[in-house]
Parts: C-alpha cells; structure tokens; sequence
C-alpha cells in the first residue's frame, strides 16, 4: 500500500517490527507496504545500526564528487570576478588558464556554478522599445574601421561633485575601444575635437553608428543630421543610426558600458582627473588583456589595425556632378533658389548642397551622397525625404559600399556620387 509521507516513519518503523518478528514470509510483507525487496532489507539493517531515527529519509547528494572544484579554485575564481565585475564565467575561466597553464582548469558550467552560489551573476533584464526610423545601414563590419560605434556613457558623479560623462567609440569589428574621454561638455564644437584627435590617431572609418540623441543626431533636421553628423558625411563616413529605444541594435557598446559600470564607476575615488586616469587604464586594460569569445578569445590590440584612409583635416567644400546647382545654406538653414529662401536645415550651415531637376519646377536636394528631400518652387516649399532601408551602391574607387537613401519623392541618385574637395 502507498505511504503517506507525513505517516512515512510510523509505517517503516511497524513494517520493521512486523518484519523481526517473522509473522509472514518477507516478500510477503513488502509486497503488502510496496517497496522492494531491497528497500525493505536496507530499514531493517538501519534499524539495527541506529534505532528508530535510522529509518528518516537521507540526502542523495554523492558525499564526494570526483568533479568537485576545490576551495583554493574556488577562492581563485571569486577573486578574479571581483577584479572583473563585468566579465563572464567563460572570460573568468581564459584568465585562470592563462594563470594556471600547467594545472587542469574546471569546466566552463563549474566556473558558472561557483559564481552563481557567490551571489556574483546579475540576472538580465530587458528594455521595452517603441517603433521609429532614422538613416540606417545595417550592414555586418567585414573588417577593423568597417564600422565604429560611439555613446556618451550615464554619466555620475564624483565625491567632490564633479560630473562624469564618459565618450567611448569602439571599432566593431576587432571590439578595440578607441576613446573612453571625458569631455567638459556634449557641444558638437567639443565632441568634434575628441574626433579630430581619433581620426589624425587611426584614420577615417568607413561607418560610423550611433543612437539618435545630441549632438549625434537631431530630432528635426532631415534624416536626423545634425553639425556633427553632417561633418562625417562630408568626410566621406557613412551613418548607421539604431532604432530608437532598441540599445541591443547596438549591443556590444552598450555591453561595454555596463563593464565600466561595474570596474571603474563603481570604484570612483578621488577628483574627475583621477577618473580620467581610470578610465585609460581601465580601456588599456579592455584592449590588451581581455580575450573576448568573438575574437577566438583574442584581445582586441591582437586584432585592430589602423585605417588605410587617413585624415587630411575638413575639406573646403562639397562639389556636385555637373547639371547640379550648388546653393550655401545660410545660418538660419535656407537656401535661395529663383528669389525664393526655402528652409531646409541649420544643421548644414556653411555648407553647400546640391539641387537637382525633377520636374518643371523641382529639385530634389543632395548633401554628399544624401538625398535631403525636395523643393517645390510651386508651392514654395520643402518636403524631407522619408527614411528607408538603404540600397547599397557600388563604390567606383572600390574601397567601400556607399549607402543613400530614397524617398516617395524621387530622392534617388544617379550613378556619379558628389565628390568631396580637399582643402587646398
């Protein structure tokens, strides 16, 4: 018959008596209570050993494991997570290997269980988005200097108050952190001049991505360029914007981030300028000493190189194919065409941008190899090209693919790409 559990003691104990006394033939007696044979014999023998509190249920666990790792391991490991916050089990476990050559190293799922019983793993948490569009290209970086991604980290504050709000560009490809800066503020004019050193240090990227906020990007201006960003179009770079409130399109920079949170924000001491030393040390760090899955646990130095395309300072201005008319825009973002001053964006002050006929009396309206939207003399007015997934163009020099977009309007290129003039 089937025990009860909260009866499971008094029925092995009675089964017990019942069995010393021989009453019945012993297979008898456990087929009437439903255990084994062997079940049966093992209360029995308990009994004797150790009386009646033999007969309570016992742990399964193995009393030893040949597997198990050993406490110096395990100090071992929880040592090097503390000195790495942000990494994983499986980076954690590269690092004692590299540590430990000569001994056998635990198991990657080991490494996870003792960090797990540590209290040392953070449980994932995931972001609601919200639909939206910018100018993408979302192609996957081929190379070092493919793509580069750039964020300003959350920013915190020091003891003395000082704010912190870290500017990190990363190359895509290799995961080389390029800058990991603080600059004194987010103007276009001061994040320009951390790029200027970046580009003079590495060369130009073929694509830079970034989220949609200042001074990457401008909410109003058409598709979303802003000075800074217009200055990378006039250098030649293509944009990638992610989808606004989806930070995982832009994944690795993110996760980058939350390794500074973790090894250098959370151990702030001292003034900003003591941070800024941090942070340099913490990127040589990143760079030189961190193996990283993706890279067939390489470090990121072992993989990056330099670009091929140099920076030769920011040329004089854009020049257009033949059969274009070239229009300054002026401070107050307006164009002049035949007497009329059409607004098209401030964040192309200064620059020149191109006007081709689309119709009797249209042009569409170019910025390098942008198609801003179209102007309608008719109505006196200018219609923003609507963002869509880019068409990829062959490069006549060949080193890149450039992208471009089109709209309901005819915002389509011809096969000549507006050239850029050095300066002179």
């Amino acid at each position: 018959m089937p025990w009860k559990e909260r009866y499971a003691m008094d029925m092995r104990h009675e089964f017990v008596v019942r069995a010393m006394a021989r009453e019945m033939s012993f297979a008898g007696l456990c087929r009437e209570y439903g255990v084994a044979e062997k079940t049966g014999y093992k209360w029995v023998k308990r009994y004797d050993r150790e009386g009646f509190g033999g007969l309570g249920d016992r742990s399964r666990r193995p009393r030893r494991s040949p597997e198990e790792v050993g406490e110096g391991v395990v100090c071992e490991i929880v040592r090097l997570k503390h000195a790495h916050m942000g990494w994983g089990p499986r980076k954690i476990r590269e690092v004692y290997a590299r540590k430990h050559g000569g001994e056998e190293v635990p198991s990657e799922s080991s490494f996870k269980r003792v960090l797990d019983r540590a209290g040392l793993v953070e449980k994932r948490r995931r972001r609601l988005s919200e639909r939206g569009g910018r100018l993408t290209d979302r192609r996957a970086a081929e190379g070092p200097n493919d793509v580069w991604t750039v964020d300003f980290k959350g920013y915190w504050y020091m003891p003395d108050g000082e704010r912190c709000a870290p500017l990190t560009v990363r190359d895509d490809y290799s995961r080389y952190v390029l800058c990991a800066a603080v600059p004194a503020d987010a103007r276009t004019q001061t994040v320009r001049a951390e790029f200027e050193k970046l580009f003079r240090r590495y060369g130009l990227p073929a694509r830079i991505r970034s989220d949609n906020g200042s001074p990457f990007a401008s909410r109003s201006a058409p598709l979303g360029l802003s000075r800074l960003s217009a200055w990378w179009v006039v250098l030649g770079i293509d944009l990638d914007r992610i989808t606004p409130g989806r930070p995982s399109e832009n994944g690795g920079h993110e996760r980058m981030h939350r390794d500074i949170a973790h090894e250098v924000e959370r151990h702030k001491t001292g003034d900003l300028k003591s941070q800024v030393a941090a942070l340099e040390v913490w990127r040589e760090s990143f760079n030189r000493e961190r193996p990283h899955e993706a890279l067939g646990m390489r470090c990121p130095a072992e993989v990056y190189v330099r670009s091929d395309r140099r920076y030769h300072g920011t040329p004089d201005c854009v020049q257009y194919p033949d059969g274009y008319l070239q229009r300054r825009v002026r401070t107050s973002g307006q164009i002049t065409i035949e007497g009329l001053s059409l607004p098209v964006t401030q964040a192309l002050a200064g620059w020149d941008v191109g006007l081709k006929p689309a119709g009797p009396a249209s042009y569409t309206v170019h910025f390098g190899r942008l198609c801003l939207g179209l102007v309608d003399l008719g109505t006196e007015s200018f219609h923003a090209a609507t963002p869509v997934a880019p068409r990829i163009q062959p490069d006549t020099a060949g080193a890149h693919a450039r992208q471009h977009n089109t709209s309901r309007k005819d915002c389509g290129l011809d096969n000549t790409t507006p050239r850029v003039l050095p300066m002179s």
